[in-house]
Parts: C-alpha cells; structure tokens; sequence
C-alpha cells in the first residue's frame, strides 16, 4: 500500500499542478474576454447613437449642433458625426471578429469546466473513493479538453 499512497500523492500533485496552470491561464484570458465583449458592445451602442441625432432630429438636429459648437458649417456636423459612427463601428466590428477568430470565450468555458473536473477528481482521490487506474484515466481525458493550458510544475 506505502506504493499506491505514493502514486496517489503524485497525482493529487499532477492534479494541483494542472489547475493552477488553469487558474493563471484563465487570470489572463478573462480580462482580455471581457474587453473584447465591451468594446463590441459599447462601440455597437455609440455607432448607433452617433448616427441617430442626424438620423431622427434631421436637419434641425445638425443646425442646433452647429449653433452649440459654433461651427460655421452644417456639413461638418455631418462629418465629425459619421467619422465617429465610422471609427467606432470598426472597432466593434474587429473586437468582435478577434473575439471570435481566438474562440476565446469556448477556451475559457473548457477550462473552467476543466477545473471543476478537475476538483472533483482530487475530491474523490483524497477521500480515496477512486481506484488508481480510474482516477488517471480521467485524469487523461480531462486534460485533454485543454490543449491550451500550460502545464504547471507538479509540487
């Protein structure tokens, strides 16, 4: 048994090891996540706004505008208006697509699921409810979900 109890330790080891790798990885990709999905969220809403003054208030809307900036020229109400609408539609536009082409929120949902795997795994292994061969097969299949991951050095 003094064997078993040292194979075991090692993968409670592997096990720690592998969610702290998940734990720092999701610490950085979270944030990056939810920049991504506020910038496309907030970009989207200004566009709209920027181009709804114009859209609904017409021209009595770009003259009021006119007459608050002082401007000397209606059209470069217009102007000012759709160049923001412009800038802040593509940077919703790319913080979508990058959000997208990375898969980040579908890497994020692994890991996590992962970890909670993971716990539960090292749950059952502490409480020795987990013959050995099972326990590492899971083990396998879990990590597998996380290609992405860097391993963490077991402990």
């Amino acid at each position: 048994m003094p064997e078993e109890s040292g194979i075991r330790q090692d993968l409670l080891d592997r096990i720690e090891g592998k969610r702290d790798g998940v734990n720092a990885y999701l610490h950085r990709v979270r944030p990056r996540r939810n920049r991504l999905t506020n910038i496309s969220i907030i970009g989207s809403a200004l566009a709209a706004v920027l181009t709804a003054g114009p859209a609904l208030g017409g021209a009595p809307f770009s003259s009021g505008v006119q007459h608050i900036l002082s401007l000397q020229d209606d059209s470069t109400v217009w102007r000012v208006l759709c160049l923001a609408a412009l800038v802040t539609s593509v940077s919703a536009t790319i913080a979508t697509n990058l959000s997208k082409s990375q898969d980040i929120s579908a890497e994020v949902i692994a890991a996590e699921a992962c970890d909670a795997e993971l716990e539960g795994l090292r749950t059952s292994l502490e409480f020795g409810m987990l013959p050995i061969k099972e326990a590492v097969k899971l083990y396998q299949q879990y990590v597998a979900k996380v290609p992405f991951v860097e391993d963490t050095p077991a402990r």
